[in-house]
Formats: C-alpha cells, structure tokens, sequence
C-alpha cells in the first residue's frame, strides 16, 4: 500500500477547514458530498502526490443508513487530525493481508469522481483508528493531481500508540515510506510539514 492522503475530522466542515488553514497558511479548495456516508469535505493538495482532507458529517442531509467512516458518528472534542488513508492497487487482495477490523470495500462517489473505500461495520480502523483506511482509485485517477500545488511538503507522520511495537511491525510489513513514524504510548497522530511560512503542524 501507498502513503494516499490525511484526514482532519471534525463535528463541522467550517470547524475543520478553519482549524487546517490556521495551521497552514493556506485556503482549501471546496471538495463535495458523500451520499453513501453523508458527509462532506473540503481538500489541500500537498507535494509528492498526496493531499489533505477535511471530512464532517453534512448536516443537510438524512443520517446514513450505517456508520459513517473514519468514526465520525463518534467523533467530539475540536477539530483535529484523525485518519489517513492508503491506496491500494487490488482491494479484495490487500484486504486478507490487513489486521482484523480493517473493513470491507464500500463503492463511494464524490460528483464524478468514484472509487472503493474499505469501511469496517463500526467506522472505525484498527490500533484506535491509527491504522490507514484503505483506498483503490480507479487506474490512472486522483484527485490530488485536480488540486492546486500548495507547496507544502509532508515531513513527518507520527502514529502513538500503547501497542506501537505491534502497530509498528504489521503497519511497517504493508507500506515502506520513511516519512512514517510509529512510537509507543496515548494515542496520538501528528504532521510535521514544510510550508511556504515554515515549518507548520497538525
């Protein structure tokens, strides 16, 4: 699997989009609706092929009919980092390789844009959601390669968790990325960046 993207949740979009472009220094682009979890984003492209996410449930809507992802129906406190996301190239391959909880694929839709998702029946991934969701783009789609280049660069990613010796073996026998971090104790995420204003965090 491959480095795809950070999340921010939120209770509110305006909540989240605020919280990342104070830290940043910069806007975010309007991103779109979810109808399968109802839920909304707004999207940062970052360097190096990734992006950054804003997600929170969108209040003009019905409530789904299951758990939204990345544990938004449990979600509370301020807007923060709170997921990320890999892709896949086969998602019913990589799926048997990942730890128990890691989902089943959900065929999602943003616009015109499309893909699968893997979405446990909890919304939640394993090791308290530090484990990445997984994602499989259509070949030769991405919508980092829409977004307006940032210049802001991913530096560090920190995953914290009790059982990071664990996490750290099983995270580090799917994905080899050196801006990936895993260390032991609360739970925690963290983001180091580069930025046009120096160096900022999440």
């Amino acid at each position: 699997m491959i480095f795809d993207h950070l999340v921010v949740g939120a209770q509110s979009l305006a909540e989240a989009q605020a919280h990342v472009e104070a830290a940043l220094g910069i806007a975010m682009q309007p991103g779109g609706e979810h109808a399968v979890f109802q839920t909304h984003n707004a999207l940062m492209g970052l360097e190096d092929g990734l992006y950054l996410e804003v997600i929170a449930p969108n209040p003009a809507v019905d409530p789904p009919t299951r758990p939204r992802w990345y544990a938004l129906d449990r979600f509370a406190g301020p807007a923060r980092l709170s997921n990320w996301a890999c892709a896949v190239d086969d998602m019913d391959a990589a799926l048997p390789q990942m730890p128990d909880g890691a989902g089943a694929p959900v065929a999602v839709r943003r616009g015109d844009l499309s893909w699968r998702m893997a979405v446990s029946q909890t919304g939640t991934t394993p090791f308290d959601n530090l484990w990445p969701a997984l994602i499989e783009w259509p070949p030769g789609v991405h919508p980092a390669g829409k977004l307006m280049p940032t210049g802001i660069r991913l530096r560090r990613f920190t995953l914290v968790h009790p059982q990071g010796q664990t996490l750290r073996e099983k995270l580090f026998g799917q994905i080899a990325d050196d801006r990936v971090a895993v260390e032991v104790g609360p739970v925690a995420m963290h983001a180091a960046f580069a930025t046009p204003h120096g160096d900022r965090s999440l």
